[in-house]
């Protein structure tokens, strides 16, 4: 009981410190502040503790045995979306919210607070996982291992499901609902107000080196990349590419590398990215959850279906995967890390996806309760996965 409550009693300390730095009675964090802290733990900070952590733990022979942390996170996704559907069909959120219903309960945040409770839990001497320096570079890394898929699906299956209605917009009164399924009109967006141009010939002449940076041009814009490459990303890729070469990962991240100054500068850098990121998530709570157009039965089933219905099913896939011996031997935090991908509340990032696509101020209000509340229904789900794997 006191491993996985006091992790959350930490974690729920610092979050109130950063609701009253940004409170109006002391106001040191005002929503510029925070955005600017947000912006600085995204591009910097958790860039860099990725990166320290997961290449000084990786290797080609550690990558191949922690396949199954990537393909949790699609199962993940894919049984938290199946149990948001059937939810969404039960509850019928209003329209145009059925599928913002499903994301916002099938796609868990399995980046930033996986770390904050490691970090916490590793830092009690008496953790059931051992030595701080091992249960905290251990699971970072497998935390770490995981997030590239998770920006992969944030940026093409949530950025397709958050799109908006044929009204192009989730702004709809209720005297605008459609009754029944209308034929596609087209709007201002989709039919332009000059006739595009004739397209040119092309010529035949084209050189080879064109017509290949005409084609990764094109396919660029088409999977996204931009959005999908974002930093922490990025230092994953390097983390793996350099952690897997012994050549590179000797000459950068072990502790007598030649270029070590680089690796334990991001450490430093790194360590700072817990405490930040708190201060920010309790500071953006100052302003309550705002305007929402789902109402509270639609917003307490979102709650209930992320955090009750989801852990279970996440719980069940971890257990047949270890029955299977699909899970390296005896690799207690490789199993407590897996369950928490099932167990967190719904993904910030997922919220700035709906933010692009129009629906912020819904994600904003869903994220507000779903973390409230998280606080209480993670440290529950804590105390058993503890209680089964030891």
């Amino acid at each position: 009981m006191k491993f996985a409550v006091l992790p959350i009693a930490k974690v729920f300390t610092m979050c109130f410190m950063g609701f009253l730095m940004a409170s109006k009675y002391v106001n040191i964090l005002p929503a510029t502040g925070r955005k600017l802290l947000n912006g600085l733990v995204f591009s910097l900070l958790l860039p860099c503790l990725i990166f320290t952590q997961l290449g000084r733990a990786v290797t080609v022979q550690k990558m191949l045995e922690w396949w199954f942390i990537p393909f949790n996170v699609i199962l993940a996704t894919i049984s938290g979306s199946i149990i948001g559907l059937v939810v969404a069909s039960i509850v019928r959120p209003p329209y145009p919210y059925f599928r913002f219903t499903i994301i916002q309960i099938g796609i868990g945040n399995i980046g930033n607070v996986p770390l904050v409770l490691i970090a916490a839990l590793c830092r009690d001497k008496s953790n059931p996982f051992g030595d701080y320096d091992k249960c905290s570079q251990d699971g970072n890394a497998y935390i770490s291992f995981g997030q590239w898929v998770g920006a992969i699906v944030l940026y093409t299956y949530v950025f397709q499901m958050l799109a908006p209605p044929s009204e192009g917009t989730f702004d709809i009164e209720d005297g605008d609902l459609p009754i029944k399924s209308n034929p596609v009109i087209n709007t201002a967006e989709q039919v332009p107000l000059l006739a595009p141009p004739e397209p040119e010939p092309v010529d035949s002449n084209t050189s080879k080196p064109g017509k290949i940076k005409d084609f990764f041009a094109y396919l660029y814009e088409k999977m996204k990349l931009k959005q999908i490459l974002q930093p922490p990303i990025i230092a994953s890729i390097l983390a793996m590419g350099i952690g897997a070469i012994p050549f590179l990962k000797r000459l950068i991240l072990t502790d007598d590398a030649p270029l070590f100054f680089f690796t334990d500068s991001c450490i430093i850098l790194g360590e700072a990215m817990i405490p930040c990121i708190l201060l920010a998530l309790g500071g953006n709570l100052v302003d309550g959850p705002g305007s929402s157009k789902l109402g509270l039965k639609t917003t307490a089933a979102i709650i209930f279906g992320r955090l009750v219905l989801v852990p279970p099913a996440g719980l069940g896939i971890v257990t047949l995967a270890d029955k299977l011996g699909l899970l390296p031997a005896g690799d207690k935090m490789f199993r407590f890390v897996l369950l928490l991908q099932h167990t967190m509340p719904t993904s910030v990032l997922a919220g700035a996806v709906a933010n692009l696509r129009g629906c912020g101020k819904e994600a904003a209000a869903v994220l507000f309760w779903v973390h409230i509340f998280a606080i209480f229904s993670m440290a529950g789900w804590i105390v058993l996965y503890l209680r089964i794997l030891f």
